[in-house]
């Protein structure tokens, strides 16, 4: 059975900072595609950051390029989102997925978690 748990979201004041961690477990994680996905109330879900199987490649959106970095532990089976220089438009629920880099249509959710940025 294939989970992935999502954690660490959090009430944090705006410039402050969060790191959310994903831990999985029924997969082969390093042979998928990791990224982290926010949906804010009321928008579409959109993607934040995302990284290759080994760690070699990652990308962003640009809304959070430069403040967000994006990581993995192959060995802890677990993908990291360090956010700093939070903003108040970075609230949402944050989600994790894995998407197989060979078979199609082989992917997977966490059921998210909230980071509320407020003062």
């Amino acid at each position: 059975q294939v989970q992935l748990v999502e954690s660490g979201g959090d009430l944090v004041q705006p410039g402050g900072s969060l790191r959310l961690s994903c831990a999985t477990s029924g997969l082969t994680f390093n042979s998928y595609t990791m990224s982290w996905y926010r949906q804010a109330p009321g928008k579409e879900r959109e993607l934040v950051a995302g990284i290759s199987t080994n760690g070699g490649t990652t990308n962003y959106a640009d809304s959070v390029k430069g403040r967000f970095t994006i990581s993995r532990d192959n060995t802890k089976h677990t993908v990291y989102l360090q956010m700093n220089s939070l903003k108040p438009e970075d609230t949402a629920v944050y989600y994790c997925h894995a998407d197989h880099t060979i078979v199609v249509n082989m992917d997977y959710w966490g059921k998210g978690t909230l980071v509320t940025v407020s003062s």
